[in-house]
């Protein structure tokens, strides 16, 4: 039985950027009725390819623009390649972008619910698990504050408490640890290292290369779209930080 949990040959993805500046939906709605609408074909990603075994940790790194919150959306499911195959299996605690899954009017405690079935959880599993993922968050206090009214790194407490309440068979983290402050950024990559020794799959982009590795064992390289280097994170790392 092959212990591959995800799969990417040859994938890429295309975004349309429009070439012209439309100033409102009006504007633009003329425009596309009389087909004048202009766009340019953007390769967000050109033509991937790697594989990842069940229990690995992979960090993404590479400059804003590079591709690597696309890659994590397309392992996802959030958005599907224009090119290529890709196989993902198992469940996935997907942290991508900050606020995901919340609606800012409604209240921490209503959030959890929310965010637990975009997640999966049944109403039960949310209900037994809530003193624990408020706990883990530290949000006692705000739980029927409305997340409106959370700073960046109160959100971010609060998804990470909800996606890793249980153990996923894929965790991915893009970015989501650079609000916290130290002291629950180190909670968060204990809960991290707990998950990983028991068989979870880790998917970690941060800008901060020490994390990365302090946390994964391979990493991707990213520039343009496209790979530029892949391997042990030790290695890749070395090379990113080398002196141009």
């Amino acid at each position: 039985m092959s212990d591959v949990i995800i799969d990417i040959k040859n994938v890429s993805v295309r975004f349309n950027k429009s070439t012209e500046n439309i100033n409102g939906l009006k504007e633009y709605m003329i425009k596309m009725i009389k087909r004048e609408l202009m766009f340019q074909e953007f390769f967000a990603l050109k033509d991937i390819s790697f594989t990842v075994k069940k229990g690995e940790s992979w960090g993404l790194i590479g400059k804003n623009g590079s591709g690597k919150s696309t890659l994590l959306k397309l392992i996802a499911g959030i958005i599907k390649p224009y090119q290529g195959n890709i196989t993902v299996q198992g469940s996935i605690s997907p942290l991508i972008e900050l606020g995901a899954g919340f609606d800012p009017e409604l209240t921490a405690r209503e959030n959890i619910f929310l965010n637990g079935a975009l997640l999966g959880y049944k109403k039960n599993f949310i209900t037994e698990n809530f003193d624990r993922i408020v706990e883990f968050a530290e949000l006692s206090e705000f739980i029927d504050v409305p997340l409106k009214n959370f700073s960046s790194g109160m959100s971010a407490r609060l998804g990470f408490a909800v996606a890793t309440i249980t153990k996923p068979d894929i965790l991915i983290v893009d970015e989501v640890l650079a609000v916290g402050d130290f002291a629950f950024q180190q909670k968060c990559k204990n809960r991290m290292e707990e998950l990983l020794s028991g068989g979870t799959t880790l998917l970690f982009v941060s800008h901060s290369i020490e994390q990365v590795q302090e946390l994964c064992q391979k990493s991707i390289w990213l520039e343009y779209g496209s790979i530029k280097a892949i391997g042990d994170t030790m290695s890749i790392a070395q090379r990113y930080t080398a002196p141009n």
